[in-house]
């Protein structure tokens, strides 16, 4: 018996571990976690992507939210202003292109003045 405790023990710790950090998203996008929320990162060239949903994985609409990404490129770091773009998307424009994955973190402003921060490593 007390092997399967162990056993179960252990899934929930490397579950529990797995979602705290980085996981590949269905918009081609890095998802981590930010507060009660999913923040996928999405840079095409001179656009910055956020899809936000809620722990379970279901849409969060953003006409309410604002977002601020804050990114380096190149060495350099670049402030980008997100806005509603859609149901469950935010959206800014880069001063450079973006390639790849870049590194840094997005905040959201939630309606009741709350902010919501993800990093991206």
């Amino acid at each position: 018996m007390r092997p399967i405790a162990l056993g179960f023990l252990a899934a929930v710790f490397a579950t529990t571990f797995a979602l705290g950090h980085e996981a590949n998203g269905p918009n081609g996008g890095r998802i981590v976690d930010a507060g009660d929320y999913h923040v996928e990162l999405v840079a095409k060239g001179g656009n910055v992507e956020v899809y936000v949903t809620d722990t379970s994985d279901k849409p969060v609409a953003t006409d309410s939210l604002k977002g601020l990404a804050i990114l380096t490129v190149g060495g350099k770091s670049q402030r980008i202003e997100l806005v509603a773009a859609g149901s469950n998307k935010l959206q800014g424009p880069a001063t450079s292109p973006i390639a790849g994955n870049p590194k840094g973190v997005v905040q959201l402003m939630l309606p009741d003045g709350k902010k919501a921060r993800g990093q991206y490593r």
